[in-house]
């Protein structure tokens, strides 16, 4: 099991820009696919971005293309969400997960098998 951290979320107006970190534990982060999920109030969880293992292909929502931009930092053991232009929508809590046996990034939530605790965004109009 891999213990996942998430930092970096807070209010921003529309338009603005934030950055989440998420923190792994263990000497194997690089074998996981990493991926950013949010819910919203009375939402399911929704996929947003998703980072590969060693060769770090990613894959994002349709929604946030353009936007959002999700990285990993290999000697940190971190996987970061750049997120610019942010609207409204964006408003949710963001998840860390770590998907431990996918060979490429993934969608499903119910793919990824250990879970941050969240930290949430807040998009103001």
């Amino acid at each position: 099991q891999v213990q996942l951290v998430e930092s970096g979320g807070g209010l921003v107006q529309a338009g603005g820009s934030l950055r989440l970190s998420c923190a792994a534990s263990g000497r194997t982060f690089s074998t996981y696919v990493m991926g950013w999920f949010r819910q919203a109030p009375g939402k399911e969880r929704e996929f947003v971005a998703a980072i590969g293992r060693t060769r770090g292909s990613t894959r994002y929502a349709d929604s946030v293309k353009g936007r959002f931009t999700i990285s990993r930092d290999y000697a940190k053991n971190t996987v970061s969400l750049q997120m610019n232009s942010l609207k409204p929508d964006d408003t949710a809590v963001y998840y860390c997960a770590a998907d431990r046996l996918a060979l490429v990034p993934r969608v499903g939530p119910t793919e990824y098998d250990d879970w941050g605790q969240g930290t949430q965004v807040t998009v103001s109009s």
